[in-house]
């Protein structure tokens, strides 16, 4: 959200030396009984763990992370993967559906790790999309109180999610320590149980530094976190077809398949002197989907039935789960595909519908 939590303030000395160590500047119980010599070695040990060999890519350690008790475990995204460029239209689409579900509760998320770990996100958006009402506080600033808080939503969710005894990627100590990665995790099967009108990047992983401290020393090691697949996979379409096959093997061979069904849908759009050149974007407002249907099926589609000039994403999604229900009034099988994967430019999902209405009325003079 907009406005960060209410924090007790920290006690500031009277005056600074320029020389002053790093000691004052950490703050906590932990730091004020070390030695400014001591934390500043162990912070040096930690930065050295993490550029250990084993560790290539360079860590943005933080005091608080290298100050570890015994057998204290801490973990942090390797900086390489925040840039990678999927990692980062992730997090974009995450946060813009979650401001676009609170939109009325005038929500505003910026960073999901400072604005999701107390629970209050969490809370509102786990009620807009099952609606339902938990019975948390409103407000808690307290650290118990935030704690409680989800896991009264972390429940919750368990529960909508039912994961059959997988393991779940996320705990209330995670969330509750601003960890990225799980936020992530959570945030994704949110999506995908609830089939968000949005469009998760493939294949998204990130390399994961852990840090631990054994016997004084501390170690850090290197961890892939998958935290998408392929959207099939995400959206349980486990059974592979063709197009799979295509698109992962034969990739030379999209161009003929585009070709023909570009030359197939024309051949019945030039009838209302519409023409294609591009399936992925002149279908995505479901328009001329809805025309193609009556044209195959030889009616006059009323134009009150759908939206002639789409202007919304919503609106997009409507024509094409609209000609769907023509499809299925036609006698076709249920498009292996959502409306809203069309209308997000998934050629894949756009293929497999067009492909569908080839198979059958592709001799149809």
């Amino acid at each position: 959200m907009s406005s960060a939590p209410l924090r007790s303030p920290t006690p500031r000395p009277h005056r600074m030396k320029k020389d002053e160590s790093f000691l004052g500047k950490l703050g906590g119980t932990l730091a004020r009984k070390k030695k400014a010599k001591e934390v500043s070695d162990l912070q040096e040990e930690g930065r050295h763990a993490i550029n250990s060999p084993m560790s290539p890519a360079s860590a943005d350690v933080h005091p608080e992370d290298t100050l570890l008790e015994e057998n204290e475990e801490r973990t942090m995204i390797d900086p390489t993967s925040k840039d990678d460029p999927k990692f980062k239209e992730l997090v974009k689409v995450l946060i813009d559906w979650i401001n676009d579900v609170l939109v009325e509760e005038r929500i505003i998320v910026k960073q999901l790790e400072e604005d999701l770990y107390d629970g209050q996100v969490l809370q509102k958006l786990l009620e807009k999309l099952a609606g339902c009402r938990l019975n948390v506080a409103e407000v808690t600033q307290s650290e118990i109180g935030q704690k409680q808080k989800l896991q009264t939503v972390l429940e919750a969710v368990h529960g909508l999610l039912r994961p059959h005894g997988r393991a779940l990627q996320w705990t209330v100590d995670s969330i509750h320590g601003k960890n990225l990665v799980a936020i992530l995790h959570l945030l994704v099967s949110l999506a995908v149980h609830f089939r968000a009108p949005i469009r998760l990047p493939e294949h998204v992983s990130v390399q994961v530094v852990v840090v631990r401290k054994r016997e004084g020393l501390l170690h850090s090691s290197h961890v892939t976190e998958e935290l998408t697949t392929t959207t099939e996979m995400m959206m349980g379409r486990f059974e592979r077809d063709a197009f799979d096959t295509l698109f992962d093997h034969a990739p030379d061979k999209l161009s003929v398949v585009k070709k023909s069904l570009i030359t197939f849908v024309n051949k019945h759009l030039n009838k209302l002197n519409l023409e294609v050149t591009e399936l992925e974007t002149q279908f995505a407002d479901g328009v001329h989907l809805v025309l193609l249907m009556g044209l195959l099926e030889d009616y006059f589609v009323p134009l009150h039935n759908f939206y002639l000039t789409p202007d919304s994403f919503d609106q997009k999604v409507h024509n094409v789960a609209f000609a769907f229900e023509l499809m299925l009034d036609g006698g076709l099988k249920t498009p292996k595909a959502r409306p809203e994967d069309v209308v997000n430019l998934d050629l894949k999902s756009t293929l497999r519908v067009l492909y569908n209405l080839f198979t059958k009325y592709k001799d149809l003079e």
